[in-house]
């Protein structure tokens, strides 16, 4: 296993504070320093350039990376909402967010676990591994055995998160738009008021251990898929215990059988599917490490539940309008379903509207045939689009935060299928959710292993 950075985490308004300004400090040198060597080269200035120096990168990257929370959560946000829109050496320094966070020293670690399971808490376990096995902007994750021998994942919180969360991002959010790192005409108000709102339901650890149970509920009778059970005895506000799932993240999945691959993606897509059409209840996180694949025992493992949340019935049936006139190719119905979702405002010019139509039936063209994820150049004509619609026709708005996060799990499923190079009849797996008559829908079969 790599062992991730330790470090500790800056707590407190004040010492957070200090932390900004001297990531501020740091920035306004970088700033100075490239200007400097863009003068001795004989170049003129230039403000983003300079901003978007190697060195400032790394800075913003590393200061961000180190305070975890709030600072981490918008820049991820940024680079998955904003990403088209962002200069691509932001956006890939943002993007790296996901994945890379320092963990907490035993120092800070262990006065948690006493807090909130007595001083004597080592006597529960057989093993307590404190080295985390994963880390991101919230807490972290630990492997351990109790004395009767159960294996738990166990999740701590970071210390000061929630107290830290609409400070953090105001702090962030000053610090990209003084430093010019992003678009004048980029409004990040919305993505601002997302970022709080999502973290303030991911810390709530006894939110996510209600929605691991109401998803236990919903998959009960799949025997292809598995869900940890919770342990109460140790789970709390701020630390939730579980069985530990082993299994690779199914972003690995390419070293297997081509049925494999896709059976596994197209298990997804259907996943995905029934908990729009079928339960109105959605895992939103698109993290492929939420997906654990034991190609042994041929079962996928579903962690991590604090992005899950329930959708609005009237959004749900609009999305199967939209599914509806994209296979129909109807343009007006189209519209209309993209005005029932929130992608439209008033007062869209007519050039705004056939953008719109355009970027969507794009999209529609997933449902000609079996679709050849590998050889798909989609998400490229999207960003074009995109880009065409935000500066060319002046058209920024932000539609409500379950159409982003569940464009968000839409497009981590497409990455997962480009990967993983399947080709699939997205047709013919989207068609017995266009009914709203149909109960629950068939899976497919498990492919026969070689």
């Amino acid at each position: 296993m790599t062992q991730r950075p330790s470090r500790p985490l800056p707590s407190g308004r004040l010492t957070r504070l200090s932390h900004f300004g001297r990531l501020a400090v740091g920035v306004a040198g970088g700033l100075v320093g490239e200007g400097v060597r863009r003068w001795q080269r004989g170049e003129s200035w230039d403000w983003q350039q300079q901003a978007l120096s190697a060195g400032n990168l790394q800075r913003i990257s590393d200061r961000l990376s180190e305070m975890r929370g709030a600072a981490m959560k918008l820049g991820q946000l940024l680079s998955m909402d904003a990403g088209h829109l962002l200069p691509p050496e932001l956006a890939s320094i943002l993007a790296g967010l996901r994945n890379h966070a320092h963990t907490l020293p035993l120092s800070q670690l262990e006065p948690l676990l006493s807090a909130a399971w007595g001083a004597d808490w080592p006597s529960s376990f057989q093993r307590f591994s404190y080295q985390p096995i994963a880390a991101a902007s919230i807490g972290q994750v630990h492997e351990a055995w109790t004395v009767s021998g159960r294996h738990l994942a166990i999740k701590v919180q970071y210390p000061g998160v929630v107290e830290s969360i609409d400070h953090d991002l105001d702090q962030v959010a000053t610090l990209l738009r003084w430093s010019r790192l992003l678009p004048p005409d980029l409004d990040i108000a919305p993505l601002l008021a997302e970022a709080k709102a999502q973290l303030q339901q991911e810390a709530d650890y006894l939110y996510e251990a209600q929605q691991l149970e109401q998803m236990q509920r919903q998959l009960a009778s799949d025997p292809d898929l598995i869900l940890p059970q919770l342990e109460a005895s140790f789970s709390g506000a701020k630390i939730l215990a579980m069985d530990f799932i082993g299994g690779e993240p199914i972003d690995q999945l390419a070293s297997a059988s081509q049925a494999e691959r896709h059976f596994w993606v197209e298990k997804l897509f259907r996943l995905l599917l029934r908990e729009l059409f079928e339960w109105q209840h959605i895992q939103t996180d698109p993290n492929f490490a939420n997906y654990l694949l034991d190609l042994k025992h041929q079962r996928l493992g579903l962690i991590d539940f604090g992005a899950a949340r329930t959708y609005p019935t009237a959004l749900c049936q609009a999305y199967r309008a939209l599914l509806q006139a994209l296979i129909a190719a109807d343009a007006p119905a189209l519209l209309a379903a993209a005005q029932q979702i929130g992608y439209c405002r008033p007062g869209m010019t007519a050039a705004q509207e056939a953008c719109l139509v355009q970027l969507l039936q794009c999209v529609g063209r997933i449902f000609d045939g079996p679709y050849d994820f590998a050889g798909s150049d989609l998400v490229a004509e999207l960003q074009q689009l995109a880009m065409r619609l935000s500066f060319e026709l002046g058209y920024w708005y932000q539609p409500p935060l379950e159409a982003l996060l569940l464009h968000r799990k839409l497009a981590g499923l497409f990455l997962l299928a480009q990967r993983m190079q399947v080709t699939i009849d997205v047709r013919a797996v989207v068609a017995p959710y266009l009914d709203p008559a149909t109960p629950s829908q068939p899976t497919s079969s498990q492919p026969t292993l070689s």
